[in-house]
């Protein structure tokens, strides 16, 4: 069942705290733990046009998109040695590329037809079209990656569930999504870019998202945080540094590109239990 995200109470709380208007109305905030959502109906997620008119035309351009898959790959692999992996929402396949080449066994689940396609007959990748949520229990992984696709989904829980039964015992999920407690949120309210209240229906914290892994049966290993340069190859960061460098400066208290809780976008490596407790 879906949730209507306009009305709907906190999944992490549940109905016994309130919510609150926040930006103006834009969003709702829970009184008892920060988390937010968009309190707007949202387009239909990774529908055809989203690529093309999301402000994510270049989900298809090869260097920044091999760039930003082999950062994120080095990431997960720092912790994680993946047998078998599963991408949902794998966009144009360039993580599952960085995979491949890395030789791990690696699939994806992509609901857009034009991303899959993409993926499928560009990059030759094992990229199934569809809802993770229907297609995963079919599979078996040891690690499920998910790249800026919790955000997006109708139901997190429901996601979280389907992972949590994919996995094999002890298995691994990576999530990245938008840190609405990022110095930069905070700052740029509803400029932020992060925040695309078109499409995106959840807002997580650090925090936030620690509580709702924990409540569907993972344990966090490792969370951080990342500015949004992270991503851009060293040309792009250069050209860009007057504009991006001081604000980033001053929002992290440091030069690096990642920090503890105060970056744009929220990076989780969480483990299933190995007691494998029933989720809520």
């Amino acid at each position: 069942m879906s949730i209507d995200s306009r009305s709907a109470e906190c999944l992490v709380c549940g109905p016994r705290e309130t919510h609150l208007p926040r930006m103006g109305g834009l969003l709702r905030r829970c009184t008892g733990c920060g988390f937010s959502w968009t309190a707007q109906q949202q387009s239909e997620a990774y529908d055809e046009d989203y690529f093309a008119t999301g402000g994510y035309d270049d989900y298809f351009r090869a260097q920044p998109r091999r760039f930003e898959a082999a950062r994120r790959l080095r990431w997960l692999l720092s912790v994680v040695r993946p047998t078998v992996l599963l991408e949902a929402g794998c966009a144009g396949g360039y993580f599952l590329e960085a995979a491949h080449r890395a030789g791990l066994t690696a699939s994806g689940i992509e609901i857009s037809e034009a991303a899959s396609r993409f993926a499928r007959d560009h990059l030759h990748m094992p990229v199934r079209t569809g809802h993770f949520e229907t297609i995963a229990p079919t599979l078996t992984a040891d690690t499920i990656c998910a790249f800026h696709v919790l955000e997006h989904v109708e139901d997190p829980r429901a996601f979280l569930h389907t992972a949590h039964t994919t996995l094999t015992p002890g298995g691994w999920l990576a999530l990245e999504v938008p840190n609405i407690a990022s110095a930069a949120a905070r700052r740029l309210g509803t400029a932020w870019p992060g925040l695309q209240p078109r499409y995106h229906r959840w807002h997580f914290t650090p925090t936030t998202l620690t509580q709702l892994l924990h409540q569907s049966g993972f344990d966090v290993i490792r969370q951080d945080t990342a500015v949004f340069r992270y991503y851009m190859p060293l040309g792009y960061r250069l050209r860009h540094a007057r504009h991006l460098l001081p604000a980033d400066l001053i929002g992290l208290r440091s030069p690096r590109l990642t920090h503890p809780r105060r970056g744009d976008l929220l990076r989780v490596i969480a483990r299933i239990r190995r007691t494998r407790r029933s989720t809520r």
